[in-house]
């Protein structure tokens, strides 16, 4: 189970492509050759696509970046995409501009917020773990909200790993919450 969010902002801070070849490497790579898979679920949000007014200028802006990559995805072997919905909030300072330059439309980036991703990766947990269909679910993923389906899937005895990645830190909450750490090297793009 892969928190997209979550791995692309590992990918990028890494400088590594983010597209569904590399997403397939590191999945396959976070699996134990003793290990088979069932089914890799992956959980994000395609683009948002709209049209808003700029924050300075009043123009308008349309946002309109195709979420085809996770339609390329889901069509890979053993994938199954869930998708949340990409919700825009309005506009966020990058940083605050010197006092002697005026303030432009460049000086603001979008601010955007997931909804619907982590309840599903919970309920999927839950649902794997209560039906008995895995005996270990491997879990990408640095948000706090599944810690709740990882102490149910636990008391189902399910074992939960918890995939991270070199040089970065993770929560300790899901650290106490997941039987095994496992540190997966970046596969090679």
């Amino acid at each position: 189970m892969i928190d997209g969010g979550h791995l692309r902002v590992l990918a990028k801070r890494e400088k590594l492509p983010y597209n569904p070849d590399y997403i397939e490497k590191v999945a396959h790579s976070c699996v134990h050759e003793n290990e088979d898979i069932l089914r890799i679920l992956y959980y994000d949000c395609a683009p948002y696509i709209g049209t808003v007014k700029l924050p300075v200028s009043g123009e308008d802006h349309e946002f309109n970046k195709s979420g085809a990559w996770l339609d390329n995805l889901a069509k890979k072997d053993l994938f199954a995409v869930r998708r949340g919905v990409l919700k825009f909030r309005g506009w966020t300072l990058k940083k605050i501009p010197a006092a002697d330059k005026p303030v432009t439309d460049d000086n603001y980036r979008p601010s955007e917020i997931e909804k619907g991703v982590d309840m599903r990766i919970g309920l999927d947990v839950a649902t794997y773990s209560q039906s008995r269909l895995v005996d270990r679910l491997i879990l990408v993923s640095g948000d706090t909200d599944c810690v709740p389906a990882m102490k149910q899937a636990r008391k189902q005895g399910v074992q939960i790993v918890l995939a991270t990645f070199p040089k970065r830190g993770i929560s300790g909450e899901l650290l106490w919450h997941s039987d095994f750490r496992r540190e997966i090297a970046w596969p090679q793009p």
